[in-house]
């Protein structure tokens, strides 16, 4: 997939993600993301999808509440990872989800839970 087509998605993560500190643009799977540290909060799968990191036990609920925004594939079934229509998700959510994927990245891991 060319980089090109990948751009204007890539300038809205980076402009919804622009207030949270140490993150910084990478690289992932060949495609472009963000990181906080070694970790990454998201990234462009294709010209219209995201995946965005969150914890495993929120996905239901986002994909009940706005299944026209969150989604999933066999693919990420199981991995705290959800899928976003950029055409579907307002710049205000798309924002608290990538400060979301922010927060649990950096969470501080207690001792026993992994």
């Amino acid at each position: 997939m060319e980089e090109d087509t990948l751009a204007p998605a890539f300038v809205r993560l980076r402009k919804a993600a622009a207030a949270f500190p140490g993150v910084v643009e990478s690289t992932s799977y060949g495609t472009p993301s963000l990181k906080v540290g070694k970790k990454s909060i998201c990234r462009v799968k294709d010209p219209r999808t995201v995946v965005v990191m969150c914890p495993l036990e929120e996905k239901p609920a986002l994909m009940e509440a706005a299944p026209d925004i969150y989604f999933e594939t066999d693919h990420y079934k199981g991995w705290p990872a959800i899928l976003v229509r950029l055409d579907a998700i307002s710049d205000r959510e798309l924002t608290h989800r990538l400060e979301c994927a922010v927060r649990f990245q950096t969470r501080k891991k207690r001792p026993g839970r992994g």
